[in-house]
């Protein structure tokens, strides 16, 4: 039985952790943070691959997640389910988007006002409160530890899903924070997911889950404070009640700040053959797609690791 230390506990570590318990490993999972701590804990965690280049790993990795999700979903899976979905474009496109494969049905039809287009689809969602306690239950060693140097952790195979913290790590310049800022309202009743990712204003997308409605957002690659802004918040509140009349008035819950884990180039997930024999499988800088890419990439680490 191979033994494994998994370095990290987002989303991506965890579901790391479980895939190569799946295939017979002994895992144990460090991460400096309990998973409800994480940066994954903000996410609003529904499936798109947002601000990803489309290669094909990452098609990939999608379409595993989107399978996996689809499949748990299916099977009661605490803290998930799937949402009907529309992406608004203000610039007319004649083709669907190179992810659509990735996502089983998916419509491209005319919209309306400022929008020519509307691309339509079911999107699974995790509700990460719910579902990151979940994936933890799963995974049966997890430790609190503070890793400051990949070679000092003492397994035959390490994964390093560390994040935002794998730049110091890895000595890699190319990662970096990409601030995200979500206000959670209470749910007037939305059954529809809505994205606007043109709007000139900023981001802006209502995801509506079973208890509440998140609001967002922003995207600030670069900017690593999480200082709250109520003006920010109010600002995404307007654009979001704009697209959605039917958030005025709503019940604000909680006003949330994150810092995305991105890297010019894509995210890292590739072995490394230490010189003393071991093996580092690193796999970072999902930036705001981890949930979108993780049970894909949780295979590919697998098949790193163990093969």
């Amino acid at each position: 039985m191979t033994d494994v230390i998994v370095v990290g506990g987002g989303i991506i570590g965890l579901t790391a952790a479980v895939r190569l318990q799946q295939r017979g490993a002994d895992v144990r999972l460090w991460t400096a943070d309990e998973p409800a701590r994480t940066v994954s804990s903000v996410a609003a965690a529904v499936w798109f691959p947002t601000r990803v280049d489309g290669d094909p790993r990452v098609l990939r990795w999608a379409a595993g997640s989107y399978a996996e999700f689809r499949r748990q979903i299916d099977a009661g899976v605490p803290g998930t389910l799937l949402m009907p979905t529309r992406n608004l474009h203000r610039h007319r496109i004649t083709e669907l988007p190179w992810w659509a494969a990735a996502a089983g049905h998916v419509e491209l039809r005319d919209g309306t006002g400022p929008y020519p287009n509307e691309v339509l689809f079911h999107a699974p969602v995790a509700e990460m409160d719910v579902y990151l306690e979940w994936l933890a239950g799963q995974v049966k060693h997890v430790h609190r530890r503070v890793v400051d140097r990949l070679e000092d952790v003492p397994a035959p195979v390490v994964v390093n899903a560390t994040g935002l913290a794998a730049g110091k790590l890895c000595d890699d310049p190319a990662v970096q924070p990409a601030r995200g800022h979500v206000v959670v309202v209470a749910n007037p009743g939305l059954t529809e997911s809505l994205r606007d990712s043109d709007d000139p204003a900023g981001v802006t997308y209502v995801h509506p889950r079973s208890r509440d409605v998140v609001l967002g957002g922003s995207f600030d690659v670069g900017r690593g404070d999480t200082t709250p802004d109520p003006a920010e918040a109010a600002a995404i509140v307007e654009r979001c009640t704009k697209l959605v009349p039917r958030l005025a008035g709503a019940e604000v819950l909680a006003d949330r700040i994150g810092l995305r884990p991105v890297r010019r180039g894509g995210p890292r997930v590739e072995r490394e053959d230490t010189p003393d024999g071991r093996r580092i499988v690193h796999a970072y800088g999902h930036g705001g797609a981890g949930m979108t890419l993780a049970w894909g990439c949780a295979d590919e680490v697998t098949r790193l690791a163990l093969d």
